[in-house]
């Protein structure tokens, strides 16, 4: 698909006369209607903290760096089949608001389970069915903040969605950095027992976002099934904008779900691909692929080699936050850079310095006693956080530069796809690296791979430039 036009094909069906998202009543009828946000958001929370304190918690439980690594790997594989499912069913039965009330109903009893748990394998278990029920509220999510708006509003309702979305991740974040720190201290209470706590607090915000979401959201839709199932199609055609918008959510498993839908799956699907693509954008994909697989084996074990190198919960929390929140103020500068400079240049750069330091994380969190030690992998971790929103903006842009017009939304598909794909294959490389022969070696083989990346994707850019000179 092409053109966004060209996905949505017209009609003559009487029913969907209401249904035009440029309507007046429909418009009217959804203006001040997303107060339910905050009750996806207080969910999100819950969720955000999750993603950290679930694999610190296996830990405790007596996880090795394998199995973290696969909690990792199962969560971001998890959630497509359940994007999918989902998808479809809300296609057919018209309505939304069950689909986000089950999601966050589900995650709740997802969060009182976890201190019943004393295996780190059914902790594994019940963070993939968590992050299945999080991802599947993805596609739903999506249609719902666009429906009865123009195509034009849709970058704004994105980001609406996603600022409630990324607010809501970081505030977990931060409550469960803070419970880590004053547990013990204030209340007297163990590693294991403030966790178990912490997730009965999960569980109470992720409810407490289901009634939210009962007395706020502007239910029942009008949107007929045929128009959700066109507006959906409409969506994959954006040029990105889904891709941009599931992209911006830290952990984005349901990203695969919108990916597939532009690149489709199967033979025929990577037959058409190559056609479609150049050889410089199938090359640059497949650089991503490696940089996106060197990620996730730094990644993947990284909990579980910060508690062996003796970091507290609350340190671990801290310096995840300050890696964020360094992605989160470089976005910006990174743009404006990307604008001025070569893209490619400033993505080498970032790539290169990712390559030197995962490897300098071990070594140093191993070599410098704390505080001095917190300090220098602090400063380490905001770093790598900075250099994560340059390879963000600047991956767009270059994969961008290197498709036609009628295959850009495929490409972007593509490029959302594998670094989900490398994502999940990067936990599971670098947890078995680590249990079998140390986390430097597995942080060793995470910068390898991001070099080797840096080989692929400059020799695919360069053929590409070539190509269009000779041209």
């Amino acid at each position: 698909m092409s053109e966004q036009e060209s996905a949505v094909p017209e009609t003559n069906d009487p029913s969907e006369a209401n249904d035009h998202p440029d309507s007046e009543s429909e418009r009217s009828e959804h203006s001040g209607t997303d107060a339910w946000l905050y009750g996806w958001a207080m969910g999100y929370a819950a969720v955000g903290a999750a993603s950290l304190l679930v694999p610190l918690y296996a830990i405790d439980l007596g996880a090795g760096a394998f199995v973290v690594s696969l909690i990792a790997a199962t969560a971001a594989f998890a959630g497509a089949p359940g994007a999918i499912l989902w998808g479809r069913l809300a296609a057919r039965t018209g309505r939304r608001r069950p689909f986000i009330l089950v999601s966050l109903g589900l995650s709740g009893g997802v969060f009182l389970s976890l201190p019943f748990l004393s295996s780190p394998w059914t902790v594994l278990v019940a963070n993939a069915v968590l992050w299945f029920v999080v991802a599947a509220a993805a596609p739903v999510l999506n249609l719902v903040v666009v429906e009865g708006h123009a195509p034009a509003q849709w970058n704004r309702r994105f980001g609406l969605l996603n600022h409630y979305q990324g607010y809501g991740w970081l505030a977990g974040l931060v409550a469960g950095g803070a419970w880590s720190a004053l547990a013990g201290p204030q209340f007297g209470l163990p590693d294991l027992a403030s966790k178990r706590l912490f997730f009965v607090g999960s569980a109470v915000a992720a409810l407490g976002g289901v009634l939210v979401v009962i007395v706020r959201y502007p239910e029942p839709s009008t949107i007929s099934e045929r128009r959700f199932l066109r507006l959906s199609r409409r969506l994959s055609a954006t040029n990105g904008n889904v891709a941009r918008a599931v992209r911006a959510v830290p952990f984005g498993p349901a990203r695969m779900y919108w990916a597939f839908r532009n690149v489709g799956t199967g033979r025929n699907a990577l037959s058409r691909l190559r056609r479609r693509f150049s050889g410089g954008l199938v090359r640059y994909l497949l650089a991503a692929t490696v940089f996106f697989t060197g990620f996730s084996v730094f990644f993947g074990p990284l909990p579980a080699y910060l508690v062996d190198a003796g970091y507290a919960t609350d340190e671990v929390f801290a310096l995840f936050i300050l890696s964020a929140a360094a992605s989160a103020a470089t976005y910006a500068r990174a743009g404006a850079l990307a604008s001025e400079r070569d893209p490619l240049r400033l993505q080498l750069g970032a790539l290169l310095f990712r390559a030197g330091a995962f490897p300098v994380v071990a070594v140093a969190g191993a070599a410098v006693a704390p505080p001095l030690g917190l300090l220098v992998v602090g400063g380490l971790f905001f770093a790598i956080g900075a250099s994560w929103a340059v390879i963000a903006v600047t991956a767009t842009g270059l994969v961008t530069r290197l498709s036609s017009p009628t295959a850009r939304a495929e490409a972007l598909g593509a490029y959302t796809a594998i670094s989900s794909l490398g994502g999940g294959l990067g936990s599971v490389v670098g947890g078995a690296v680590a249990d079998a022969v140390g986390y430097l070696p597995a942080f060793v083989v995470a910068g390898g791979c991001i070099a080797a990346a840096v080989l692929l994707a400059v020799g695919g850019l360069e053929k590409s430039d070539a190509a269009s000179a000779a041209q």
